[in-house]
């Protein structure tokens, strides 16, 4: 036998070290530090992408498109379910899952790329590819948006080509490879990993930052100087406020204010540039910009707004004290022609409703909003201005953002909600909560206190009533209402001996119609049904 010969699985056939490895010759360590280097790569693509976008495109970047794509497409039934479930800190939920689908591909991205040159990094700009097809379909598409999808994924690509080289580097290719070597090489893509990784921190912190500060214009609402109202809020009513302990404020505060949109980030708007529109069927098209607005005759109010989804007891509602101009009085001014019945208004992001014509030029205070409590419009709730009506869900009536007003009708225009299957008008109803004590909790036996709200907004509530156990209902104290467009107060003492009790509430609006007892969800017009709670008394 003629021993010279080299065996077959190790024949010079002509393929290079790099080729001969290939996948069954990576070690698992190995595989593990290229699904590593992956994870580095394409969060680092995402990083980059939201640094350009501070740069070139403030109200859009690839990260947001994608996931404004995926919001619009996702089932109603899921958005539901997510704000059930996470109510107002849905979006960062959302954002967190995305970026664990993105590192779960970079990492496989990572594992490909070890043994076939640039598979990886050809994923990676799948993803840029991605990323461009969702910012062309945004509202908020700019040119300066356009190539930052794509330098993106460059940046990811070369990286994650990057890392593995050096990941190859670490293990000599040859038999006369030494313990020596193999460390060096380790430190290398060590070293390297470490400084991409750090790098990638300390960019997604800078990124972080400038979205928070939203490119200037948190400066730019600080300095902007609301004028007086022409026609001031009513006083606040003595005894509006009950004053139990744990019941929420008869006016929100900003801060705990809650906040439900499609918008992954807060829309960037110069209020020096911003503009409103008034289009569709009128007379005459109208275009004023803020400073025009703040020359208006505004009016103060104080306007209780809830969102849809807000589930029976739910807290998706907030009372606050609005300064705007009446939406009626911009709309005399165009004058809608015959047959228009809605009002489609349309956010810097796209998002729209339709509000029906007759409820934007009746008396209630239907407001282009431009103060808060007292200061402009927070970026979250709609700078420089959104619309705020009395009486109507959000999803057809509280644009923020707002930048058109278009005069149409039902049967030709739709809002963004409505072909996803939620009714076309959103009338509130009548509704009521117990915020104290909170379901589950212990107290005292005696007379135990119970405080919280009823709401019929533009229709005003006349009673509440509490029932313990399906019995007789008791009649609640209401406070007075600061008017018919706001919550009430309500709250009643009742002698309790030890034990379990379930205890429900009802209000009557002031036409005499009492809430809907049977339990219906948000969708597609607003849940109802008594607001529950079980209370165990302590000797």
């Amino acid at each position: 036998m003629n021993t010279s010969q080299p065996l077959p699985d190790t024949a010079d056939d002509g393929a290079s070290p790099e080729m001969r490895t290939g996948i069954q010759s990576a070690a698992p360590g190995s595989r593990r530090w290229a699904a590593v280097s992956g994870v580095v790569a394409a969060v680092g693509a995402v990083v980059a992408g939201e640094l350009l976008s501070g740069l070139l495109s403030p109200s859009l970047s690839p990260l947001t498109a994608v996931g404004g794509a995926v919001i619009d497409a996702v089932p109603p039934g899921v958005k539901d379910w997510a704000v059930a479930l996470f109510g107002t800190a849905d979006k960062a939920v959302f954002l967190a899952g995305m970026l664990l689908v993105i590192a779960a591909v970079g990492a496989l991205a990572g594992v490909l790329e070890q043994p076939r040159r640039f598979a990886g990094a050809a994923v990676i700009a799948a993803f840029g590819l991605v990323g461009l097809a969702a910012v062309l379909t945004r509202a908020q598409l700019t040119p300066g948006a356009v190539p930052v999808p794509l330098v993106a994924a460059l940046a990811g690509a070369l990286l994650i080509r990057f890392l593995i080289r050096r990941l190859d580097d670490e293990a000599p290719g040859d038999a006369a490879g030494t313990a020596g070597a193999q460390s060096s090489g380790r430190r290398t893509f060590l070293q390297s990993l470490a400084a991409a990784a750090g790098v990638t921190a300390v960019g997604g912190i800078i990124a972080g930052v400038w979205r928070g500060a939203a490119s200037g214009i948190s400066t730019a609402r600080e300095k902007l100087q609301l004028p007086g109202a022409a026609s001031g809020a009513p006083a606040i009513p003595a005894g509006a406020e009950v004053g139990v302990d744990g019941m929420q404020p008869l006016v929100t505060p900003n801060r705990d204010f809650y906040r439900i949109d499609t918008a992954l980030i807060v829309p960037v708007i110069d209020p020096e540039t911003w503009t409103l529109r008034v289009t569709g069927l009128v007379d005459r098209e109208i275009e004023l910009n803020l400073a025009d607005l703040l020359a208006k005759p505004l009016i103060e109010r104080h306007v209780t707004i809830a969102c849809v989804s807000n589930e029976v007891g739910g807290d998706l509602i907030g009372n606050a004290r609005w300064l705007g101009w009446p939406v009626r009085e911009l709309l005399a001014l165009a004058a809608p022609r015959p047959g228009a019945d809605m009002v489609l208004s349309r956010s810097s992001d796209g998002w729209t409703a339709g509000t029906p014509l007759e409820v934007l030029t009746d008396d209630r205070d239907a407001l282009l909003a431009v103060g808060m409590n007292g200061e402009p419009l927070p970026l979250e709730h709609g700078f420089p201005v959104r619309m705020i009506v009395p009486g109507l869900y959000g999803y057809v009536s509280a644009t923020k953002w707002l930048t058109e007003l278009r005069v149409t009708r039902f049967a030709d225009d739709k809002g963004y909600w409505t072909p996803r299957g939620w009714s076309e008008r959103g009338p509130i109803k009548t509704a009521s909560r117990i915020d104290v004590p909170r379901t589950g909790r212990r107290v005292s036996a005696g007379t135990v206190t119970f405080g919280g709200v009823a709401w019929s907004q533009h229709t005003g509530i006349s009673k509440v009533e509490l029932r313990i156990n399906r019995g007789p209902w008791q009649q609640a104290d209401l406070a007075p209402g600061i008017s018919l467009d706001t919550w009430y107060q309500w709250q009643l003492g009742i002698e309790l001996t030890p034990g379990q009790y379930e205890v429900q509430v009802r209000a009557t609006d002031l036409s005499g119609k009492p809430q809907a007892e049977e339990r219906r969800p948000v969708a597609p017009d607003g849940a109802t049904g008594f607001h529950t709670i079980r209370v165990d008394v302590n000797p």
